[in-house]
């Protein structure tokens, strides 16, 4: 599938026209989806922020965000449109932002999900990322408990 993606797809840095796409992709996978407001703070105001769109065509199919802080960056957010998941486009998102954050000095990434999201944490450890930890509560919506992964990507 990687060579494949690699002819059908881009990777960009978000822009504010592409929140719309973003923005519905982000009802349809998250409980509590972050607003366009929050979204349109990470991209004008946030120095640490690092946004990027996967595009199939012109079509925002997926996203990823980060803060880089340092030599390290960490994962705020990853989703991809349900039409187009389980054909590892995940993976291909997070690889190619990994490799442009290891190439502009990130030595490590971190993330937190959800204990309960299974095919995350499959993605997270095919990527190299090890459970460090649990933060208990973490997410305020329904009080489930957080899942620490880390990566060193040197």
């Amino acid at each position: 599938m990687e060579a494949r993606a690699e002819e059908e797809y881009s990777v960009v840095a978000m822009q504010l026209h592409h929140l719309d796409k973003v923005l519905k992709i982000e009802e349809q996978s998250f409980p509590t989806p972050w607003s366009r407001y929050a979204f349109t703070c990470e991209l004008l105001d946030n120095d640490f922020a690092r946004y990027y769109c996967l595009l199939h065509g012109d079509e925002v199919v997926g996203y990823m965000g980060l803060w880089v802080i340092l030599d390290e960056g960490h994962i705020t957010n990853v989703a991809i449109h349900p039409e187009y998941r389980n054909h590892r486009l995940g993976e291909f998102l997070m690889r190619h932002v990994m490799l442009r954050c290891q190439s502009s000095g990130v030595q490590r990434m971190t993330l937190e999900v959800r204990v309960s999201n299974r095919a995350a944490q499959s993605l997270y450890k095919r990527l190299g990322f090890a459970d460090v930890g649990v933060r208990r509560g973490y997410y305020t919506d329904t009080g489930e408990d957080a899942m620490i992964m880390w990566k060193d990507i040197l």
